[in-house]
């Protein structure tokens, strides 16, 4: 087993690898932060379902894509390197709107559009598009 050091950097990865291969739907070890990020893609519309899988010490998250979408362009931004933090004015629309950016506020995670609306800044986790 070896350690990760960015759990969301893999999940991004994961999942781009997962779509890359024409694979429906790729697993990873579940953490609270991950199923989080993982429902609001799902409220958002951007993946078809998520299910937290096994039992409590040893549980692992499934997400499964849309058989008929494009395949999601996952970018990480805040790094365990490199930090990226916005005010809620400083957040700009991905794609002039199409795209959508997650951010870690005060608030929980929120996308960029309910950041700016709730004026709550926070930690810039990822783009999607």
């Amino acid at each position: 087993m070896s350690v990760v050091n960015d759990p969301i950097g893999d999940l991004i990865t994961r999942m781009r690898n997962a779509q890359h291969a024409r694979r429906p739907a790729c697993r990873a070890p579940w953490s609270k932060i991950k199923q989080d990020l993982l429902e609001l893609l799902k409220r958002e519309g951007w993946v078809a379902d998520v299910a937290v899988i096994g039992e409590a010490p040893k549980q692992d998250i499934e997400v499964t894509f849309h058989a008929n979408k494009p395949s999601l362009e996952l970018r990480r931004v805040s790094r365990p390197g490199r930090r990226a933090y916005a005010s809620a004015s400083s957040i700009k629309p991905v794609l002039q709107g199409f795209g959508m950016a997650v951010v870690t506020t005060s608030k929980g995670l929120l996308t960029d559009k309910e950041a700016r609306s709730q004026k709550a800044g926070g930690e810039v986790l990822c783009t999607v598009s």
